[in-house]
């Protein structure tokens, strides 16, 4: 071994006891100041940033005394927050929740260093009894933190609350309470953090809580569009369609599910889903106009005219502002009138029939247009034809114009 190796060795060995006397030393000086901090109550977030610095050192880990003292350094915080909020004194609310999620943080993580086998394979969790009972007389301020968030729009903030709380059921810390079983407000936590999850637009988070989320009765409609719309978001149509369809099937006056599953079921021109999904509806609301014009869109797809135009004027009889009405009328007539030029000989009685229909179309559809001047994509072809066909030399000019100036 050279002459330079043998110093170097020789140095590192020396070194090594001495550094580890130092950091001993910094230990126990730090310990003996944060009890100092404890003992006068005062620099306690001072107290919890010296254990914790020393609790990140891995050397430190299976260190009771620093877990408990920093535990107990939070707890101090937490009562004096408290307090000053009891007696309405200034206070930041924010500081005083997150003191109490940190409380569980430290004392579940505490636990599994505490529940650690011995050397005979043995779990003897000495601290979890009682860290159990302390924490459990204040789990609901998980709770009320994460409601207090919302109230600030701090969707993550309110999500890691609800989380923790959720979570508690999970601990082996808690397993004496089995509050899935027995807290019977975890389904709506499990919402309220679906809803978070669904605000941050983060599908992992939305979907994490989810088979709780839909025990909560009170908001099961709303959990169910959170999950449609994440599904759509993820690009799984299945699952998409299939929770539009079971909140439409639940809660067919909701009104989110039946204008989004006409949305896709037009899209796909499946008219027999569309007029399904429309005469379920009014199945469940006879009276709603909406329900009743998309089912006459639905039936003037399937070419079945007469009961468009009957269907259609009685939804103008009773409000004559409904402008898809006035289109579907106009057009049943309209789809009428091409059919029958789409005889392979026109006779005169027929041309007769064909003429009177587009003149019954043309009065809707011109109506239509004035209803809405700006759907030049649905009024300019029909009245093109109709003009051009009941000779309407004026009339035919000035729609050409439209449709050359689009």
């Amino acid at each position: 071994m050279s002459r330079f190796f043998f110093l170097l060795l020789f140095s590192l060995v020396l070194l090594t006891p001495a550094t580890a006397q130092k950091k001993h030393s910094t230990l126990k000086k730090d310990i003996a100041q944060a009890k100092t901090y404890l003992k006068a109550g005062n620099n306690l977030d001072k107290a919890e940033q010296l254990m914790q610095k020393h609790l990140a050192d891995s050397a430190n880990r299976r260190n009771e005394r620093l877990w408990l003292m920093m535990f107990d350094a939070v707890r101090k915080q937490y009562e004096q927050g408290n307090m000053k909020l009891y007696l309405k004194q200034k206070y930041d609310t924010a500081a005083f929740f997150n003191l109490t999620k940190r409380m569980f943080t430290i004392l579940e993580t505490f636990d599994s260093i505490d529940a650690e086998p011995n050397p005979q394979g043995e779990i003897k969790a000495q601290y979890r009894k009682k860290h159990s009972e302390f924490l459990d007389k204040y789990r609901a301020n998980l709770f009320n933190g994460g409601v207090y968030f919302i109230g600030k729009q701090k969707f993550a903030e309110a999500y890691n609350f609800f989380d923790c709380y959720i979570d508690c059921a999970r601990q082996p810390l808690f397993e004496s309470y089995d509050y899935r079983q027995t807290d019977e407000r975890m389904p709506e936590a499990s919402y309220w953090a679906t809803y978070c999850g669904y605000k941050m637009q983060q599908p992992e988070a939305t979907l994490r809580h989810t088979d709780l989320a839909l025990k909560d009765t009170a908001h099961y409609p709303m959990t169910l569009q959170y999950l449609a719309d994440t599904y759509k978001l993820q690009n799984d149509t299945a699952k998409y369609i299939a929770t539009l369809n079971e909140g439409f099937e639940k809660y067919p006056l909701f009104s989110y599910f039946f204008p989004r599953l006409v949305e896709y079921h037009t899209a796909h021109a499946d008219w027999d889903e569309v007029l399904k999904t429309a005469n379920f509806a009014i199945a469940a609301d006879t009276t709603n106009t909406a329900f009743r014009l998309v089912r006459t869109t639905a039936l003037l797809n399937q070419r079945q005219y007469d009961t468009v135009i009957h269907e259609c004027g009685l939804l103008i009889a009773a409000d004559s502002t409904l402008v898809d009405a006035w289109y579907n009328l106009g057009m049943a007539y309209f789809s009428q009138a091409v059919n029958i030029g789409k005889s392979p000989k026109v006779t005169a009685k027929q041309k007769q029939q064909m003429t009177k229909k587009y003149q019954s179309a043309r009065h809707y559809l011109e109506h239509f247009r004035q209803l809405a001047p700006d759907q030049r994509n649905r009024w300019a072809l029909p009245l093109y034809t109709i003009y051009l066909n009941l000779n309407m030399g004026d009339k035919f000019d000035e729609i050409d114009r439209v449709i050359r100036s689009n």
